[in-house]
């Protein structure tokens, strides 16, 4: 079996948790701290503190920026549900926004077209919305930087405020700069497929003295500037990361680049072995991506049946899966929000032919060679 993914774990690692378990201390502790700080000094950032789960940093941001019942809040279907169901726990509306056929990112002018549709009213599925966008759930897919410059030219026009979901993200870089940084607030996740992992957390980067002080209050079940024992200021969570987690995510971070050169490198040979097959579209990788931080590595097929050649693939022991199920035509949402199809023409067409090959951080060339030829085989005998 060649997996999806496989989180780099090393001796390392493993000495600094089980340090951290001889400790004693095993929440909020040193350790917490300090990965927050190192994860904002990574990407530029004044602030940084870690939490429970990406979906728990978005969760909180959103809660730091008060976006209140009703408000409409921009997303891209074309995500992982987490950056729609944060929405909808601050009981807010969100509104579906297509991406650019490239690089299944939100570009300039579906953002647009998604702000010009709600200022006019329009149905989606069965609710009627009309109002002026607040705020945009920016996702980096895949790693892929947004297209900032015209992103944020647009934001700024309409008054919009910009909340950066890179949690697939951490290390990309758009024209110098770390995706993370271009809202008000950014968010990353670990969970053991990313770039790097802690098992399951994340972290919320910011400039903001005022979302720093609130995220980490509200992380903490609403707990004190001063961390006064059993004294609660405001409404919180228990959103909080140990400490075994935070040290293992710290040892990582040691490594970061490392990570992010094997996996280029691992990106770089599988566009070589598949650029010459005339039904593989592989990744795009823009000219204004200084760095792209590979979090999977999703070709899409043109022609081939991509879920016939996804169950030939597994039976042959390679892990393979579609990336991703827009969020709109899932059933919980199409439930809340009626029949939306047709609703993002870009998002519906490109997500039936993507295929997520086994990727990760030590995948041999020889796995990767083998994937390739079960890929081929594939397509020849039931594509």
């Amino acid at each position: 079996m060649i997996p999806l993914s496989r989180p780099d774990i090393t001796e390392e690692d493993i000495e600094e948790v089980v340090e951290v378990l001889k400790s004693g201390r095993l929440s909020l502790g040193d350790h917490t701290r300090k990965f927050g700080e190192v994860v904002a000094q990574y990407v530029g950032a004044k602030y940084g503190w870690p939490v429970s789960s990406g979906t728990a940093a978005l969760h909180l941001i959103l809660e730091s920026l008060d976006v209140k019942e009703g408000d409409i809040v921009l997303v891209p279907s074309f995500t992982f549900i987490a950056s729609v169901n944060v929405i909808l726990m601050k009981k807010a509306i969100p509104v579906f926004v297509d991406v650019d056929r490239r690089t299944l990112n939100v570009s300039s002018e579906t953002l647009e077209d998604a702000i010009k549709r709600c200022l006019k009213g329009f149905k989606q599925g069965d609710v009627h919305i009309k109002g002026v966008p607040g705020f945009f759930m920016a996702v980096d897919v895949f790693g892929h930087p947004l297209d900032w410059d015209g992103v944020l030219e647009v934001c700024s026009r309409y008054g919009i405020t910009v909340i950066e979901d890179s949690c697939e993200a951490l290390g990309s870089e758009y024209k110098g700069k770390k995706t993370g940084t271009f809202g008000v607030a950014g968010a990353f996740a670990f969970y053991p497929n990313k770039q790097i992992t802690t098992g399951e957390g994340g972290v919320v980067v910011t400039d903001s003295e005022q979302i720093f002080t609130l995220v980490k209050s509200m992380s903490n079940q609403g707990r004190g500037e001063d961390e006064k024992w059993l004294y609660h200021v405001r409404f919180g969570y228990n959103y909080r990361i140990d400490e075994m987690s935070a040290a293992l995510g710290l040892s990582q971070m040691e490594r970061i680049d490392r990570i992010l050169e094997k996996r280029s490198e691992a990106a770089d040979r599988y566009s070589k072995m598949l650029k010459d097959l005339p039904w593989v579209q592989v990744p795009v990788v823009e000219e204004y991506v200084t760095r792209m931080s590979w979090f999977v590595y999703v070709i899409r097929l043109n022609g081939p049946d991509r879920d016939r050649v996804m169950k030939y693939m597994e039976e042959k022991g390679v892990q393979v899966r579609n990336y991703f199920h827009p969020v709109h035509l899932q059933p919980f949402y199409e439930k809340t929000f009626g029949n939306m199809r047709g609703l993002l023409p870009v998002t519906e067409e490109e997500s039936k032919k993507t295929l997520a090959l086994p990727f990760f951080t030590n995948i041999s060339p020889k796995e990767q060679e083998r994937v390739v030829e079960i890929l081929e085989e594939a397509v020849e005998r039931v594509g």
